[in-house]
């Protein structure tokens, strides 16, 4: 139970410097591309990198901490970090075909599964 607390707590935190970061950076660029998502996938897969670093290479965090840390705030900046990790992970592990498969799905599959809601929500004209 405590374990889901700090998630959620972390989750909290995480959103909240998502939505605040990503708009500064949106802002900042005056773009259309999206920067502030960038940003933020960005910052979370590098901060992600680190922590798990620690967690392998010095047993920096117990448990409950790097729960709070990955699933809780970095999840709720951005899961792009998770999926940044396990990618690298598969990597690491000279999993290549897999790792190759999984960013192939993820984008492919994701973006279809966006426009399949975003098609479904237009015809249900709600």
């Amino acid at each position: 139970m405590s374990e889901m607390l700090a998630a959620g707590a972390g989750g909290f935190v995480g959103a909240v410097l998502r939505y605040w970061l990503s708009g500064v950076v949106q802002r900042w660029s005056g773009g259309v591309f999206p920067f502030g998502t960038l940003a933020v996938n960005v910052l979370g897969c590098l901060l992600m990198g680190a922590v798990m670093g620690w967690v392998e290479y010095r047993q920096l965090f117990g448990p409950h901490t790097r729960i709070l840390l990955t699933v809780g705030i970095l999840g709720g900046l951005t899961t792009f970090s998770t999926f940044g990790y396990e990618t690298f992970a598969l990597l690491r592990d000279n999993e290549f075909y897999l790792a190759a498969g999984n960013v192939v799905l993820s984008v492919v599959v994701c973006t279809g599964a966006v426009m399949l809601g975003w098609l479904a929500a237009k015809a249900a004209g709600v």
